[in-house]
C-alpha cells in the first residue's frame, strides 16, 4: 500500500470534543457518511474517558483531500490518534474543553482552526467551591486565541436549545460552513436527512450552526460580546420592548434594568405578582440610601444591583413546593429526553428519590404547629438517633407520580402562611435593615454588606450555615463604633474567609482579628453503633 503523504495530500485532521450525551459519537458518523458519500477517504477514532465531568469524549477524523477516484487505486494511511501540533480543526462543546486540548498540545497557531462552544458545563471543582470557583472565562478565551490561526466562538448550547435538538448538529453546521472539509452544503444535508431520529430538528441546528460561522465577522463579533458578558454571569439582555412596557423600570436607574427585569420574572414565577412588588419595593429602599450616600452615581449604583442580584436568589429559596415544580417541569422532561436520546416511540421511565425530612415538613405548616414537630425531632436527636426522614421513590413518568408531584407544586398559594416562608422573611429583612442602615451610614460599608448575600447558596446545612455566617458578620463586624471603612474592610474580609473555607475555621480566625467573637460551637449528638460481629 502506498502512503500518500506529502505536503500537499496529507490528510486533513480533525479533533471533535463533546461531553457525555452530546452525541459527538453522531457527529462523527455524519462526517464519515459525509466523506464517503462524496468519494472520499476517511477514518474516525474515539477515546472516551471520564474527565472533569460526568464524561468527556474525544473523537478523531482524518480526511483525505483528493477524491478516490483521482487517486488511480491507491489508498492513504490514517493515524489513529492526533499529533500534537498536527491538528487543521478542532471543534469543541466546551470552552473549558477547548482550553484542556491547548494545553495538551494538540492544536497549533500555525495551523488550527479552532471552533469553540463559549457555554460552559461546570466542572467538580468549580462547584465545590462555596464562592466563585469558575475558572476565569477571559483566560480561556485567550488560550482559544493562542493556540489557533483563526477561532470562531459560538454559543452552541444556545442554538441547539433554540432549535431542539443535540449540540452535535450545531457541530455539524458549524465544521461544514468553515470550509475545513471539501464538500458543499447539500451533502451535509443528505446525510442528516438519510439519518435516524428528528432529522428536521436535525437540520434546524446544522443550519443555526452553519450561519454563526458564516455570517459577517461583526455579527460574529458582537455574539462572541454577548456570549462573553453572560459566562461573566451577567444577565441575558432582555428585549428592548418588553423594558419599555415594564412600568416598573422607571423607578430605577439604567443600569439595573436587565436584573430587575429578571429578579421581577423569577419572583412572578415562584410566587405571583405580590410576591414581586414585594421585591421591587425592597430594592426601592437600598436605591433611596444609596442615592443619598452617593448623590453623583460614582459608584454606578453597584450596591443595588448587589441587592437585585442576590435578593432574587434568596427570595426564591428552595422548599418542597418549590423542588416539586422543578421535577415536573416540561422543561425539565425535555431535558431528560434529550440527555438519553429517547427518541419517537421509546420508553422512558424517570424515578426521583427523595428523602425529606422533620424539617422539611415543619416548613409546610403554620409556626404553631412546626414548633412541636421541630421539638419532637429534636428529642429523637438528643437520644442518640438519626434525624427522622421518609425515604420516597416517585416515577415521574407515571400518572401517579406526576400527579403527586403537581399537586405538591400546587401549594405554593400556601407558601406566605408557612414557618419557612416566616423564617425567610424576617432573616431578609435583617439583612436588608442593615444594608439601608450601612449604606446611608458609608457607602463602601453598605456595598460589602449587600455583597454577604453570596453567603445565601446550595440547600439543607449549607444553606443553613449561610445564613448563619451572613448574620454573624453582620451583627458583629457592620455595627460598632469603629471608623465605617474599617468595618467595610472587616465584614470583606469575613467574606472572603468564609466563602473560601467550607469548615469555617478561616472565618472564625478573621472574626477574631477583627475583634468579633468566633462562632459559637454547636451541639452534636454522640451516637454509638454496635460492632458488627465478624462471622
Amino acid at each position: 500500500m502506498t502512503v500518500l503523504h506529502t505536503a500537499q495530500t496529507r490528510p486533513t485532521a480533525l479533533l471533535i470534543c463533546a461531553l457525555g450525551g452530546e452525541g459527538g459519537g453522531v457527529l462523527t458518523e455524519w462526517l464519515v457518511d459525509v466523506a464517503r458519500h462524496a468519494g472520499y477517504a476517511a477514518q474516525s477514532t474515539s477515546i472516551p474517558g471520564v474527565a472533569q465531568r460526568t464524561g468527556a469524549t474525544t473523537y478523531y477524523l482524518e480526511v483525505f483531500p483528493i477524491p478516490l477516484a483521482e487517486l488511480a487505486g491507491k489508498r492513504p494511511v490514517f493515524s489513529l490518534n492526533p499529533v500534537p501540533g498536527a491538528l487543521d480543526g478542532l471543534v469543541s462543546s466546551e470552552l473549558l474543553e477547548t482550553a484542556r486540548q491547548g494545553a495538551l498540545g494538540l492544536p497549533s497557531p500555525e495551523r488550527t482552526l479552532v471552533i469553540t462552544s463559549c457555554a460552559r458545563t461546570l466542572t467538580t471543582q468549580e462547584r465545590m467551591e462555596l464562592g466563585d470557583g469558575r475558572a476565569d472565562t477571559e483566560g480561556l478565551l485567550a488560550v482559544v486565541r493562542a493556540i489557533s490561526r483563526e477561532h470562531h466562538v459560538i454559543d452552541m448550547a444556545e442554538l441547539a436549545q433554540r432549535t431542539g435538538t443535540l449540540v452535535s448538529a450545531v457541530m455539524l453546521g458549524t465544521v461544514a460552513a468553515s470550509g475545513l472539509l471539501p464538500f458543499p452544503r447539500a451533502a451535509y444535508e443528505a446525510v442528516i436527512g438519510n439519518g435516524r431520529g428528528s432529522a428536521a430538528a436535525s437540520l434546524r441546528g446544522f443550519a443555526s450552526g452553519w450561519d454563526a460561522v458564516d455570517a459577517p465577522k461583526h455579527t460574529l463579533q458582537k455574539q462572541a460580546d454577548l456570549v462573553t458578558n453572560l459566562l461573566f454571569n451577567k444577565e441575558q439582555e432582555v428585549d428592548i420592548k418588553q423594558k419599555e412596557k415594564a412600568d416598573f423600570l422607571h423607578n430605577f436607574p439604567a443600569q439595573a434594568h436587565t436584573l430587575l427585569t429578571l429578579g421581577h420574572a423569577r419572583m412572578v414565577e415562584y410566587q405571583d405578582n405580590a410576591y414581586a412588588a414585594l421585591y421591587l419595593t425592597r430594592l426601592q429602599r437600598v436605591l433611596k440610601a444609596e442615592a443619598a450616600a452617593d448623590p453623583s452615581s460614582e459608584n454606578g449604583f453597584s450596591t443595588t444591583l448587589e441587592m437585585a442580584r442576590w435578593l432574587a436568589l434568596w427570595m426564591a429559596f428552595d422548599d418542597i413546593v418549590r423542588v416539586a415544580d422543578l421535577k415536573s417541569s416540561a422543561r425539565r422532561w425535555q431535558r431528560v429526553k434529550a440527555e438519553v436520546k429517547a427518541g419517537y416511540g421509546d420508553l422512558l421511565k424517570v424515578y426521583d428519590h427523595f428523602k425529606p425530612g422533620a424539617a422539611e415538613f415543619a416548613a409546610l405548616l403554620p409556626p404553631m404547629l412546626a414548633r412541636p414537630v421541630l421539638a419532637w425531632d429534636r428529642r429523637r436527636q438528643a437520644k442518640g438517633k438519626t434525624p427522622w426522614a421518609l425515604p420516597l421513590k416517585i416515577g415521574t413518568h407515571s400518572v401517579g407520580g406526576m400527579l403527586a408531584l403537581r399537586v405538591l407544586a400546587s401549594l405554593k398559594a400556601l407558601r406566605p402562611a408557612s414557618s419557612r416562608y416566616a423564617q425567610e422573611q424576617a432573616l431578609i429583612e435583617t439583612w436588608l435593615t442593615r444594608v439601608v442602615t450601612a449604606t446611608s451610614a458609608h457607602w463602601q460599608l453598605g456595598h460589602e454588606v449587600a455583597q454577604c448575600g453570596r453567603l445565601i447558596k446550595g440547600y439543607g446545612s449549607t444553606n443553613e450555615r449561610g445564613k448563619e455566617n451572613l448574620l454573624h458578620i453582620i451583627h458583629h463586624l457592620a455595627g460598632g463604633s469603629s471608623p465605617a471603612a474599617d468595618r467595610a474592610a472587616a465584614v470583606a474580609a469575613a467574606r472572603h474567609a468564609a466563602l473560601n473555607d467550607e469548615a469555617g475555621s478561616a472565618l472564625d480566625r478573621t472574626l477574631v482579628q477583627h475583634g468579633a467573637p468566633a462562632r459559637p460551637v454547636k451541639e452534636q449528638p454522640l451516637r454509638f453503633v454496635r460492632k458488627p460481629k465478624i462471622i
